[in-house]
């Protein structure tokens, strides 16, 4: 087995445990490209980025309460020195480990839930100025994507690479992208948000929600996350799910204001041993 396979059969078997899944996205698809490497085995796994020095660690349901998360971490730990972990759904079982190891919490990223909201009527279309991604967009889209997320250390570096990765996924459907085209005349072309559902049965995604610095303030938020809900209504999720850095005070009030609560948190950890210099 491959190690995008193994990463993959373990991530199903924990995401159906615990609700969350032990690999984000991307770095499931750096590892299918070879841009980042695995240590352990089909039972502990350690998924590692020696670019960013970023881990993500899981073991599988069956095999935990043995030690095996902790002697794989603290494997990582000798080989690297110097990195930083997720820990997805802040499980006890990774504080522990984290604890043991004298990690320090450097980021929160909160999961969020609402329940998809009825039309408004009953001709349930997009609202004005949004339309479907369509092909000729994804340049357009990777530059919007860069600037509204240049100070977001994973989204804001997706390539065409990683675009089409995406669009690649069984998940993905150009009808689940929705884009507002930009309204500067000086720049044809540009869009100026976009908003991405990820399906998954009953529960959607809010996968990526985007808007052009030069457009803050204008509504556009609340627009795309109308065209989101819009779409989930489309392919019947009742549940609306999302991801939102803990101090992104803006989008925290946006989604607040659409009813979503609290559902799980996500902390990325530090592991910074003492050196003498």
């Amino acid at each position: 087995m491959s190690a995008i396979e193994l990463a993959r059969a373990l991530a199903e078997a924990c995401a159906a445990h615990d609700g969350v899944p032990p690999f984000n996205d991307q770095a499931l698809v750096e590892l299918e490209r070879g841009e980042r490497r695995t240590i352990g085995d089909a039972d502990a796994l350690a998924v590692i980025s020696d670019r960013d020095r970023e881990v993500e660690l899981a073991v599988v349901p069956d095999a935990r309460g043995q030690g095996r998360g902790g002697d794989l971490a603290r494997r990582v730990a000798a080989e690297l020195g110097a990195f930083d972990a997720w820990s997805h759904g802040d499980l006890p079982a990774a504080r522990a480990i984290a604890a043991s190891l004298g990690m320090e919490r450097v980021r929160t990223l909160l999961q969020l839930r609402a329940p998809v909201p009825a039309a408004d009527a009953a001709d349930d279309r997009l609202p004005d100025g949004v339309r479907t991604f369509e092909p000729p967009d994804a340049s357009a889209l990777l530059a919007l994507n860069a600037a509204a997320f240049a100070d977001h250390p994973e989204q804001g570096r997706m390539s065409a690479d990683d675009l089409a990765a995406r669009m690649a996924e069984p998940w993905h459907d150009d009808a689940n992208l929705v884009v507002a085209d930009g309204e500067d005349p000086s720049t044809p072309g540009a869009l100026d948000a976009f908003a991405w559902v990820k399906p998954d049965g009953d529960v959607a995604e809010l996968y990526v929600l985007g808007v052009s610095p030069a457009r803050q303030g204008a509504g556009l938020g609340r627009r795309m996350l109308a065209a989101a809900f819009v779409r989930m209504r489309a392919l019947g999720a009742t549940t609306a799910h999302l991801y939102v850095e803990g101090d992104n005070a803006p989008a925290l009030a946006l989604y607040d204001r659409a009813g979503f609560d609290r559902w799980a948190i996500d902390v990325r950890w530090r592991h910074a041993p003492f050196t003498d210099g």
